[in-house]
């Protein structure tokens, strides 16, 4: 039986919500994503999130160079509920100049956690799993971890492993790209 409070709810598409921000219903200083047709607040970003997604991008974006782009804290469209707006993503070489990257866009998606793990490791990869997203990693700045997802499937991800300060890790597109864990943390 549903309660009031089921009924009260109300799903956004990511066209509705982009009309929104069209709109002006939105402030500038409002940092906001659509998750499974929610309107959720993102977490703030502490020094040690912003000094990890600093490092992640300047890494990447001299590693990979030309072959990819690399989109840090850029939506992301999930047809058709969901706009999410991960730390950093390594997209293919094209201009998103006409639309935000969707999921065959994409070859990795970073989250940086320091206050945001449950939900990353919950609602974010869930989300990106069944979108397709072929690599997700979650950055943890309490732990100095990187928690890697490859094999995305409906039920979320086939393989999943834990790099630590001392291991290297390469996204799956970009065997040659290789980055030490602990430097993310430097």
């Amino acid at each position: 039986m549903a309660t009031e409070i089921d009924r009260a709810r109300r799903l956004f598409t990511v066209d509705e919500y982009d009309r929104m921000g069209v709109a002006g219903v939105f402030g500038p200083e409002d940092r906001l994503e659509l998750i499974n047709g929610e309107i959720v607040e993102m977490s703030p970003i502490g020094p040690r999130h912003a000094a990890c997604v600093a490092s992640l991008t300047k890494v990447l974006v001299i590693k990979i160079g030309e072959r990819g782009v690399v989109w840090a804290q850029n939506p992301v469209t999930v047809p058709r509920h969901s706009k999410p707006q991960p730390d950093v993503a390594v997209l293919r070489a094209r201009s998103y100049r006409d639309g935000h990257p969707e999921p065959d866009d994409v070859f990795l998606l970073i989250e940086v956690a320091e206050t945001s793990l449950a939900y990353d490791r919950g609602v974010k990869r869930d989300l990106y799993a069944r979108a397709g997203i072929a690599e997700y990693w979650i950055v943890d700045t309490d732990a100095e971890t990187v928690e890697v997802f490859r094999r995305p499937a409906a039920g979320g991800y086939g393989e999943t492993r834990r790099m630590t300060r001392d291991d290297t890790i390469a996204p799956s597109a970009f065997p040659d790209v290789t980055i030490r864990v602990g430097d993310l943390f430097a």
